[in-house]
């Protein structure tokens, strides 16, 4: 890791159940530029400040100003993150940074924010839309769980509002997904979108089309999840390119219910300005996404067809947005 010059930054973090994405931004919000940064295992630490210890051991850095996203709801200050066995405390993390405080943003309210530093090749349309304006946006994510955040337009500006609605009630359309409710019930008790639509997600539908009869499970495929890897990239690879069939069928199912709760999201936010598809998991399906399920099931509303089917849809294909709101969000508050 490469040290940085002794000089006033900000510090910004992506705070997710598998990876904590760090860096040091120099700059203004309208031109930040990352100055160091690094990837850490979540899962191998106890803590953020365990994290942040080991980033900081590395840098001669004096900082200005500290802004991180976190997955999971921000109530008074702290987060106890769904996915991690951590609680992150902007009082503590203040303490450790010596600053007189910190920002901790929900990781969808900070992709949100990260919206405003994308450049034009950071997105891929998935639909021909013009964007209306004023008109509100919305932004799902899904990636080790589901994220939704909601871009309130006033008429003269967009404001990210956070919200929690992956862990509300899985809706199913039709037998199939009713049956797939039925089999999460029985495991999980309470079914969120976010057991279908996150990496866990496409994991559980496999196991749903395995245990129900529905497809087999070739030996061999068994064999590499059994050895360790990771099942939802496991089974992403192997429906991209084409076999065994329960992954491309587990991934079918998983962009159809994708893009039905996508549509959702638009109808409950009226964004009719636009929703944008963030997380780790669509840059890697983006292909997939363009083929016309994910947009069909998005407008398929009975009555509200026409209207989502004009709402523009575009894939973040920058890994780094939520990192670049927190920092974009510490900057403005820093810079007033």
């Amino acid at each position: 890791m490469i040290g940085v010059a002794r000089k006033k930054l900000i510090l910004a973090g992506d705070i997710g159940g598998t990876k904590t994405h760090l860096a040091f931004f120099a700059g203004s919000r309208r031109r930040l530029r990352i100055e160091a940064e690094a990837t850490f295992a979540s899962a191998r630490y106890p803590g953020l400040e365990a994290v942040l210890r080991e980033f900081l051991a590395g840098h001669d850095a004096a900082l200005r100003a500290a802004c991180f996203g976190v997955a999971g709801p921000v109530v008074a200050g702290t987060v106890k993150t769904p996915n991690l066995p951590w609680v992150v405390d902007a009082a503590q993390i203040a303490s450790l940074l010596g600053l007189r405080a910190v920002t901790l943003l929900n990781d969808l309210e900070a992709a949100a924010y990260g919206i405003f530093t994308l450049a034009p090749e950071d997105l891929a349309c998935l639909n021909d839309r013009p964007v209306m304006r004023p008109a509100n946006r919305a932004l799902i994510a899904a990636g080790t769980g589901l994220g939704e955040a909601i871009l309130y337009d006033d008429g003269a500006e967009l404001h990210p509002l956070a919200s929690e609605g992956g862990h509300a009630d899985f809706a199913p359309r039709n037998e199939t997904e009713i049956e797939l409710l039925r089999y999460l019930a029985a495991r999980f008790g309470h079914v969120s979108y976010e057991r279908v639509v996150s990496g866990p997600g496409l994991f559980n539908i496999y196991r749903f089309l395995r245990d129900s009869g529905r497809c087999p499970e070739p030996a061999e495929f068994a064999d590499r999840l059994a050895a360790g890897e990771d099942p939802g990239v496991a089974i992403t690879q192997a429906a991209l390119s084409g076999g065994p069939e329960i992954c491309v069928q587990a991934l079918d199912l998983f962009i159809s219910i994708y893009g039905a709760e996508a549509g959702n999201l638009a109808l409950k936010a009226k964004a009719f300005g636009g929703v944008y598809v963030g997380g780790g998991i669509a840059p890697r399906i983006e292909r997939r996404l363009r083929e016309g399920e994910f947009v069909r099931a998005f407008a398929d509303k009975g009555r509200y067809r026409e209207l989502l089917a004009a709402v523009p849809i575009h894939v973040i294909m920058n890994e780094r947005a939520a990192l670049q709101g927190a920092a974009y969000f510490a900057a403005r508050r820093r810079d007033g």
